[in-house]
């Protein structure tokens, strides 16, 4: 069973992918203020589960080097 938090948090590509847009369409212009502010909410919302992404992604490499690491030095013996 997954929660509700989890089904709405993007993956990686998607929130890279709407993030995109919403800087493309900020920097475009032509939107109201109310807009603009809204756009840039989303858009600092999808950066945070873009980094989070990325860190969880760092943290697992890191721990499979470790671990080849270790295993290569249990070799030496």
């Amino acid at each position: 069973m997954t929660s509700k938090v989890a089904e709405e948090t993007p993956g990686y590509e998607q929130a890279r992918d709407e993030l995109i847009e919403v800087v493309r369409r900020l920097e475009a212009g032509g939107t109201t203020l109310e807009e603009s502010l809204a756009l840039w909410e989303r858009g600092e919302e999808l950066a945070k589960v873009c980094r989070r992404w990325l860190d969880g992604a760092r943290a697992r490499l890191d721990a499979a080097l470790a671990e080849e690491e270790e295993a290569e030095s249990d070799g030496d013996d």
